[in-house]
């Protein structure tokens, strides 16, 4: 934890939900490179999480980790009363964290599976940016503020036979972005999306085949598979002010598809 909260005050506040790789790694290192203090959010993977902050912190940053199972009410409460403790106030909230199994079709998919999957993906997200909003709603005190949802690209393409439910689960973020940024406009909140497409990330073992990228690159109209780098660089900006008149978009970073 910052000892000294007069330091974080000065900066504006992003919450990265699964901060602690790819994507949401990607998005602190450049979060702070643009003078953002970084609260880097984990379920179980402490050691990536702290090496982040250390990262941050070592080259002058700002940066604290939260554990916290995000797929739950009682996790959620906690990480944004840790945030209130840190640092006062949340200036924008990444809904990064997300969960994928490995690819089955449909008929082979379990009811356990599928809570898994919705309970992280989507009741995550809505709970966390409720939370968020409470804090940022200028009628509730706050000063505004960024919601940006890390949906993905499966969202128009439904992934048959090898992850609906995932697809399934970003296409109601997908719904929940443009819901939620007509709904909190006039509070001075801005909610946006990025859908990444075939990005190199952990994620592709998680969902049980790590070569996937280079099997399906040749489908992507730009022939190359992209990094989390790349879509932190869309993220970021949708969180700055840069965006300040983007709302209820949708930026798609998947070279094409």
């Amino acid at each position: 934890m910052n000892p000294d909260n007069s330091m974080t005050l000065e900066k504006k506040v992003v919450l990265i939900t699964g901060g602690g790789r790819g994507i949401g790694a990607a998005t602190a290192r450049l979060a702070h490179q643009k003078g953002w203090s970084v609260c880097i959010n984990y379920r179980n993977n402490n050691a990536a999480a702290e090496k982040m902050v250390d990262e941050i912190n070592e080259s002058g940053g700002v940066a604290v980790s939260v554990q916290a199972d995000v797929s739950t009410e009682e996790g959620v409460i906690s990480l944004f009363d840790a945030v209130d403790d840190e640092f006062g106030r949340v200036h924008a909230l990444i809904n990064n964290a997300g969960v994928i199994a490995p690819q089955s079709p449909l008929v082979d998919i379990s009811a356990e599976r599928l809570h898994k999957i919705f309970d992280t993906n989507v009741i995550g997200s809505f709970l966390c940016a409720r939370e968020a909003i409470k804090r940022m709603s200028m009628s509730r005190g706050g000063c505004g503020g960024s919601i940006i949802n890390v949906s993905s690209a499966a969202s128009r393409i439904g992934s048959p036979h090898e992850f609906i439910d995932y697809a399934a689960s970003k296409g109601a973020i997908d719904t929940m972005t443009i819901g939620l940024s007509k709904e909190v406009a006039e509070e001075g909140i801005r909610v946006n999306a990025v859908r990444p497409g075939l990005i190199e990330t952990e994620m592709h073992f998680d969902a049980g085949d790590i070569n996937r990228p280079q099997k399906l690159k040749e489908f992507i109209p730009l022939k190359r598979s992209g990094s989390a780098s790349e879509v932190a660089n869309a993220i970021v900006w949708l969180m700055s002010d840069e965006a300040s008149y983007v709302t209820g978009a949708f930026v798609d970073v998947a070279g094409g598809r």
